[in-house]
């Protein structure tokens, strides 16, 4: 049972030509920005016992949590929409979370400097790690599990700046600027998790791993057992020891 303070909301997205809905929870704390895995929901971490799972850090004042939804359903789940709208309405999503949800957060938490941290699981730790590494400037980290970093699979051979722009071992690799490199070799919260077992595809997380190495932006790669998998109770340890070290 949900004890902690509780909000949803909703809006019609400007750059998404549709309702977003948001939920969020807790009264304090260091916010985390939640995306959902696959083609699920904003609600679908409260559904699967992960809100449950890491509510003290709720209750003690120490995290707060956004729970958005993706466009994964219209995007790179839906094989009959033609790969180019598929990459650009990524690229979009992208422009709602910072033009939308962003300002959104911070208002809320009275703080416009607020060290926003990413996360998700799946799909949903693509998203996180993706809208993280595209604006370390307006983040400060992300927490992502099980996640896919090269979503080229998901266009069936094509490719333009939409894709290139939304896939980090690509544009990762080739980050070469005075800007954003710099703000990625002094991140302190980077943290890719992923476990070896059933469902779990660990070269994804080491492939991203030797990207940022190769451009010496500090991370944390955590290989979970072979008895771990892609699965929900092992997302909430994952989630629950990870805020630890940033809250």
């Amino acid at each position: 049972m949900l004890c902690m303070e509780r909000r949803e909301t909703s809006w019609f997205s400007h750059n998404l030509g549709m309702e977003m809905p948001l939920v969020s929870y807790g009264h304090a704390g260091i916010p985390l920005l939640m995306f959902p895995t696959a083609a699920a929901d904003y609600l679908e971490y409260e559904r699967f016992q992960l809100i449950n799972w890491i509510q003290h850090y709720f209750e003690a004042g120490r995290v707060r949590a956004y729970s958005i939804n993706s466009v994964n359903r219209y995007s790179l789940l839906n094989d009959g929409m033609p790969s180019a709208i598929k990459a650009e309405l990524l690229t979009r999503y992208d422009r709602y979370i910072m033009d939308e949800v962003l300002p959104l957060i911070r208002q809320d938490t009275g703080n416009w400097q607020a060290p926003i941290v990413t996360t998700g699981a799946s799909l949903g730790g693509y998203l996180a790690a993706n809208v993280y590494f595209r604006h370390p400037d307006q983040l400060a980290g992300t927490i992502a599990m099980s996640g896919t970093y090269d979503v080229r699979r998901y266009f069936g051979g094509y490719y333009d700046d939409n894709v290139y722009f939304n896939n980090p071992v690509d544009y990762l690799a080739s980050l070469n600027d005075d800007y954003h490199l710099p703000l990625l070799r002094r991140a302190r919260a980077i943290f890719l998790l992923t476990g070896q077992g059933a469902y779990e595809d660990p070269r994804l997380s080491r492939h991203l791993s030797e990207v940022l190495s190769a451009k010496g932006i500090p991370h944390t790669l955590d290989m979970w057992g072979h008895d771990v998998s892609h699965d929900w109770p092992w997302w909430c340890k994952m989630l629950d020891h990870y805020i630890s070290k940033i809250a």
